[in-house]
Order: C-alpha cells, then structure tokens, then sequence
C-alpha cells in the first residue's frame, strides 16, 4: 500500500511562454515485492504494482493551466491516470537499492500504451520501500491535443517528463 504522507508525483512541460509543473501527492496503490527470506532488506522479483492518481489533484501555480490540462486530459470522461505493471526485472545496486527495469501499461485520457521505465528503490529501515523514477512521454501518444490558447498564440509542448517518489509499505 502507498504511504500519503510520503509520495509526490510531478508532470512539467513547456509552451511558447513558458516552462510549467503540475504536482499531486495524491496517489493510490499496492504492490508485491519478494524478499530474500531472512533477509528482509534484499528484493529478489515484483509480482505485481499498479497506481491510480485523481487528475483533478494535479495542481500548477495558474488556476488557468489547471482548467487546460483537465479540458485535453478529458477529466469529464476519465477522471484518473493509471498505471499496471506486466514485467520487471530487478538488478541489485548497493545500500539496499536497487534498479528495477519495468514494463507496465499506462493509461491517460482513456489510451492505454505499454511503458518502460527504470524504476530505483530502496529499502528503508522500517521495511517500506520507496520508489522513484522519471520518464518522458508525449501527450499525442494519448491522444492528447497539446493544449493551446490565446487563438493559437500560446502553445504548450508535446513532450511531459513524469516525476515520481512513493514508499509502499506493509
């Protein structure tokens, strides 16, 4: 189960004005890590993760970027990004980290594409384990149009970079 207090999720972009962020720490989510047996601090494979994020919780500091970014996700329709692993494979780092090399099955705006990502996680004393990663998509990949306004003048980019730390815990 995700942690609340613990988690934060970004997607930033550009426009012909300016670069922009939206964050949330509101996520939902299970996973089943494996662990050594006796050695609790060591993953050996991840049976399954998957997440939920509300995108009406993915604030910006424009009230006017918020309302775009609903409109082109179609917050009407699809009210959450969500995201199910279907393979993983786990390389050991050091210090109880480790690199996680995922495929999974993203879906934003109701177009579910297949992903892959390196995901870096630790183990941490109280047996949680937090995870992060970052990746760059592209809104058109959803069939998302690119918001614009101003009649064409203010254009945002294509391309989003996905930022995320979440600690699962028992």
């Amino acid at each position: 189960m995700i942690v609340s207090d613990d988690q934060k999720i970004s997607i930033a972009g550009t426009s012909t004005l300016h670069a922009w962020k939206m964050n949330t720490k509101t996520l939902t989510g299970v996973a089943q890590f494996s662990l050594t047996p006796g050695h609790q601090n060591q993953i050996t494979s991840v049976q399954s993760l998957s997440m939920s994020l509300e995108v009406l919780t993915l604030k910006s500091s424009s009230k006017a970027l918020d309302k775009n970014a609903y409109k082109a996700l179609k917050t009407e329709q699809f009210r959450n990004i969500t995201y199910t692993l279907t393979a993983a494979t786990v390389f050991p780092e050091n210090n109880n980290r480790y690199k996680i090399a995922t495929t999974g099955n993203l879906k934003i705006a109701g177009v579910s594409n297949e992903v892959y990502m390196d995901v870096f996680c630790t183990v941490n004393r109280d047996a949680s384990i937090t995870c992060s990663g970052k990746d760059a998509l592209k809104m058109t990949d959803y069939n998302v149009k690119p918001p614009s306004f101003m009649m064409g003048a203010m254009k945002t980019g294509d391309e989003l970079i996905l930022d995320f730390t979440v600690v699962y815990k028992k």
